[in-house]
């Protein structure tokens, strides 16, 4: 087993590791980074059994793989000519970028990934950013040549651009170039196709371009931890990279914590990866990327250092959180029947669990028993948090996303974001025009061949609740990105959630009769035969103002018959909302209902009197 891992073997004190190639693989969102990673492991004959066979095998978590989009940055590692390669695959959506920041510090270089038609997007700026400022060099790898509408050299140009204008340095800049095709396997040094045969030719530019580790294995031990896993058996696991010596299963060593108190501390096991599982060593040296257990209350961040002289490693720093939430107890007529966990303790500790694993989450408490304010990197973040929750059996409420302002020089500041749109031009009118009333600033418009490219500076305000609006007035054929360009100052108020909302009267079940006349006053958002509540909010007003109606009421018998009694109406399908498409919806007094079996949204007063006085206490 030894003889066969060649990262195993014992190896003299060197500065450098030539056998160990450490990367990341960075791209803005559907580029290809996961299939990429499939060609190399599949390629690299690391699998041997046909389970393994199948795509996207790095998108291991279930909304993973329902959302098509990395949401965890994950290793694997493969074996190619006697060098080991340590993979990790990083998200490409900016709101998970607390996951790209830390990775950085594990990796010597990185493979950028860009799409052969759509070139560079606003979140290869913000992944590739995070590595020329942390100095790796840069593979690119332009993606996706078999498109029928590929433009591998315009690319390139805007690739070798981005780069200038991100700072890069002189050596960055002069980048080498891989053409693949990642869903078939192949890549190359040219844009032809026809004349690639498999994915050899990025090996060869990993270990031709990708620095060795320098490491110096005689040092005391420094490992720098960049993830928190939990196993049953072994309990707390810190991965992370050996900056310097070595670390064996069962040495005493110190643990430095952020506030840089030392604590001792064993490594029970240590694992290294292969292919995509872990598998025990008896020790690991400078320059390999490893998971050790036993050390407790280990975060994201701290480092392991020798027992006899401990040094401690820079401390991570991701950027603050821009959007804030308030998640709460669920207080509605239905609350504790579909879910398992349902308090306000069963909350927090599911909150306190999250926040070992993403550093980018923050949690402080809310006003009020069992609300808690959590702050993330985007309503994305947020999102995904809570459908994670729910998944799990968890019943909450949570408010309409917020904005996390802040002082700077005596100055109120709030978060700006670069937003790029491309649509058919058609509806370019109604994009101006949407972005005008929510503060939005054009910065740069093109049209090409029917299609209009559309770039704007927008406050963060601006942005929630407005995709699903622009889905829907570009009828699903617009696609929009935004990049966190920083905090300016407060561009003034922004009224563009302006709604009304049908709200249920009464508790009971929606019955066809009432639909067929509430459906005249807006869109329903709830099917007929639907349990409500009062206080529920079943639709969305067709004006700006909120209305209160009896969607319980049936048609009244009566022992007479005549022509049109009882002729049928036919009952428009409901606009039924998903968790996001509800988040982005409600207004300040609305919040959403979160179960496992459910989606509903609520007034955050139910009775009638109670909002009117609320309101009133407002004005």
């Amino acid at each position: 087993m030894v003889d066969s891992l060649p990262f195993l073997r014992y190896h003299p004190p060197i500065m450098t590791r030539p056998d160990l190639r450490n990367f990341a693989i960075i791209a803005h969102v559907d580029h290809g980074k996961t299939t990429l990673v499939d060609a190399l492991l599949k390629q690299s004959n690391t699998f041997r059994n046909a389970d393994a066979m199948g795509t996207t095998i790095m998108d291991s978590n279930e909304l993973e793989r329902e959302r098509g989009i990395t949401i965890l940055a994950k290793n694997a590692s493969i074996v190619w000519k006697d060098v080991k390669f340590n993979i990790v695959d990083t998200p490409g959506h900016a709101d998970f970028g607390g996951e790209v920041e830390r990775i950085m510090s594990m990796v010597d270089g990185c493979l950028l990934l860009v799409d052969a038609k759509e070139g560079p997007m606003p979140q290869t700026k913000f992944v590739l950013k995070q590595a020329i400022k942390a100095g790796h060099k840069v593979i690119v790898v332009i993606n996706k040549i078999d498109k029928k509408d590929a433009r591998p050299e315009w690319v390139l140009n805007h690739t070798f651009d981005l780069f200038v204008d991100l700072g890069a340095s002189e050596e960055q800049a002069d980048f080498p170039v891989i053409y693949a095709s990642a869903v078939n396997g192949k890549a190359g040094l040219t844009s032809d196709l026809a004349a690639m045969t498999d994915i050899t030719p990025l090996f060869q530019a990993i270990v031709d371009h990708i620095p060795a580790p320098q490491a110096d294995v005689e040092k005391p031990l420094q490992m720098s931890v960049v993830n928190v896993m939990y196993d049953n058996y072994k309990g707390r696991i810190a991965v992370g990279r050996v900056v310097n010596g070595r670390i064996k299963v069962g040495q005493q060593i110190a643990h430095i914590d952020r506030d840089g108190k030392v604590k001792p501390a064993k490594a029970v096991a240590i694992q290294a990866f292969q292919a995509l599982n872990r598998i025990d060593v008896p020790e690991a040296s400078a320059g390999e990327i490893v998971a050790v257990a036993g050390i407790e209350d280990v975060q994201i961040g701290e480092t392991l250092a020798d027992a006899a002289a401990p040094v401690a490693l820079p401390v991570l720093n991701v950027e603050a959180p821009t959007v804030k939430m308030t998640f709460g107890v669920n207080t509605s007529p239905f609350a504790g029947q579909e879910g398992e966990f349902t308090t306000s303790r069963n909350i927090k500790e599911r909150l306190d669990r999250e926040l070992q694993n993403d550093v980018a989450l923050r949690v402080a408490p809310g006003e009020g028993d069992g609300a808690f304010i959590v702050s993330g990197r985007g309503e994305l973040h947020l999102a995904i948090l809570i459908e994670k929750m729910r998944r799990e059996g968890y019943e909450l409420q949570v408010s309409r996303p917020q904005v996390i302002f802040r002082e700077e020089n005596g100055v109120k500041t709030e978060p700006f974001e670069a937003v790029s749109i491309e649509v058919p031009e058609t509806f370019n009118g109604i994009v101006i025009e949407k972005m005008g009333k929510r503060r939005g600033d054009m910065k740069d418009m093109k049209v090409e061949n029917g299609t209009a490219f559309m770039e704007f500076e927008i406050p963060t305000r601006g942005l929630i609740g407005y995709r699903n609006e622009f889905m829907t007035d570009t009828k699903g054929q617009g696609i929009i990105n935004t990049l966190l360009l920083g905090y300016r100052p407060l561009a003034g108020d922004v009224n563009a959630n302006d709604h009304g909302s049908i709200i249920s009267m009464e508790q009971g079940t929606v019955m066809g009769y009432a639909v067929t006349n509430l459906q005249e006053r807006g869109v329903m958002f709830i099917p007929v035969g639907t349990e409500v509540y009062i206080g529920m909010v079943i639709g969305q007003h067709s004006r700006a103002e909120d209305i209160d109606v009896n969607p319980c009421k049936e048609k009244k018998l009566s022992n007479m018959r005549s022509k049109g009694d009882g002729a049928s109406v036919a009952i428009e399908p409901p606009r039924v909302l998903t968790l996001e498409q509800s988040l982005e919806y409600i207004g300040d007094d609305e919040l959403v209902e979160v179960t496992p079996k459910s989606i509903r949204i609520r007034k955050t007063f139910l009775d009638y009197n109670a909002r009117k006085r609320a309101e009133a206490a407002r004005v």
